[in-house]
């Protein structure tokens, strides 16, 4: 019973700090072109500006990993836009009551919604290209989000959207 208990309590945790992400990008993209960067000079990331702070400190220091620079004069532009939302609950517990006898039947159900509501954010990063001002790269991640955590935590988790956002960039494109 321990160890049940253990388990759930480890897919609880781990559930909770799920960091999906979609991409999409061109496919005739020769993304060996992009080597510099820099972002919209009226970037507006829809964060505070501590967690804006925060997250290009984070992507800068991934995409110098990458082999990529921050210049003035960019092969491509970075925009980022982020949105909180209140994610809608997908579990319930059905409670039904019924009878029948002599031709009679009747029965109530009512759901009931397990746990709080989630609070979500979206951070869509857009990766446009200089010359032909054409987007070519793009993701968006959404992930758990909770206002009041400490810097630290705040930092932890801007860092996994990035790692996890940019893991494959670039893609590794079939031909």
């Amino acid at each position: 019973m321990c160890r049940l208990a253990k388990l759930t309590v480890l897919l609880l945790f781990v559930s909770c700090g799920t960091v999906n992400v979609r991409y999409d990008y061109e496919k005739s993209t020769n993304f060996s072109n992009y080597n510099t960067y820099n972002y919209y000079a009226d970037l507006d990331t829809g964060m505070s500006d501590f967690d804006t702070k925060r997250l290009l400190a984070v992507l800068d220091a991934t995409l110098r990993e990458k082999g990529m620079l921050l210049s003035e004069e960019p092969d491509f532009y970075i925009n980022i836009k982020s949105t909180v939302f209140e994610a809608p609950q997908n579990s319930a517990v059905g409670v039904g009551l019924g009878g029948t006898g002599r031709n009679v039947g009747g029965g109530v159900s009512v759901g009931i919604p397990v746990g709080g509501s989630k609070i979500q954010r979206e951070i869509q990063f857009d990766f446009v290209d200089n010359q032909k001002d054409a987007l070519f790269w793009q993701a968006s991640s959404v992930s758990n989000f909770r206002e009041k955590t400490t810097p630290d935590e705040k930092e932890r988790q801007l860092k996994e959207v990035v790692n996890k956002v940019l893991a494959k960039y670039p893609p590794k494109i079939r031909r």
